[in-house]
């Protein structure tokens, strides 16, 4: 087991592990036991009941949070004709076609997330090997494969995050920075949590959403009350 410097220990002792928190006193402890110098991320994961091995029970989405992550992403575009401008006035770092997939191909990497129109999907598919496994590769279920590039590119840019349940079932999502206010962690918290249950597969059987932690980048894992998450949802 690795060992833990004194600060992470000092931080931890505050946290009752053996203890489900509500999501205010979650937010309060997450800002209070943060202790790195600069400014932390704040995130949640989701432990759900599903069988990510099954197609229909493999919970995939995104969300616009309303205060975003605390920082604008590189946004790399793959369209043509007119569909190149409209991209490159929302804002997309970098906008192209088949001399963006070459540069990939030698190894460029500098975005972060990626858009594209159906027609280029044809294209895009021969760096799928490279663009898949960094979670990057556009996809029609995360509203990242479309025309309206326009549209997606600002919602990316002011806040939309992708997620997808990995293979323990668990859902990871940024819910801002360690100097955002308490109240915009928990809006960015209750549009999540509006949108993972909207998304339950109905094959999905037993408990949907079986734990829910909340932790900053350096920090101890906050346990939440389950409850917690539909309760958000309805304030």
């Amino acid at each position: 087991m690795a060992r833990r410097g004194k600060k992470y220990n000092e931080v931890r002792a505050k946290v009752d592990s053996s203890r489900k928190y509500t999501l205010d006193e979650a937010i309060r402890l997450a800002l209070e036991t943060h202790y790195a110098r600069f400014d932390e991320s704040v995130d949640a994961a989701v432990n759900l009941g599903v069988d990510p091995r099954k197609a229909d029970q493999n919970v995939r989405g995104s969300v616009v949070l309303p205060h975003g992550t605390g920082r604008t992403p590189t946004v790399l575009v793959f369209a043509k004709g007119e569909k190149v401008r409209e991209a490159e006035e929302a804002g997309a770092d970098f906008v192209g076609g088949d001399e963006l997939i070459e540069k990939i191909k030698s190894g460029w990497m500098e975005f972060e997330r990626v858009v594209a129109t159906p027609d280029m999907m044809g294209s895009v598919g021969k760096i799928g090997r490279i663009l898949g496994p960094r979670g990057l590769m556009p996809n029609a279920k995360t509203g990242t494969v479309t025309f309206d590039v326009g549209k997606v590119v600002k919602e990316i840019k002011s806040g939309k995050v992708d997620f997808r349940v990995d293979k323990a079932g668990v859902v990871h999502v940024p819910l801002g920075r360690v100097s955002f206010p308490a109240e915009k962690i928990r809006e960015n918290f209750a549009a999540f949590a509006e949108t993972i249950l909207r998304l339950k597969p109905s094959s999905a059987k037993g408990t949907y959403v079986k734990s829910v932690a909340m932790s900053t980048t350096m920090g101890p894992g906050i346990k939440i009350d389950v409850n917690e998450v539909k309760a958000a949802t309805a304030v």
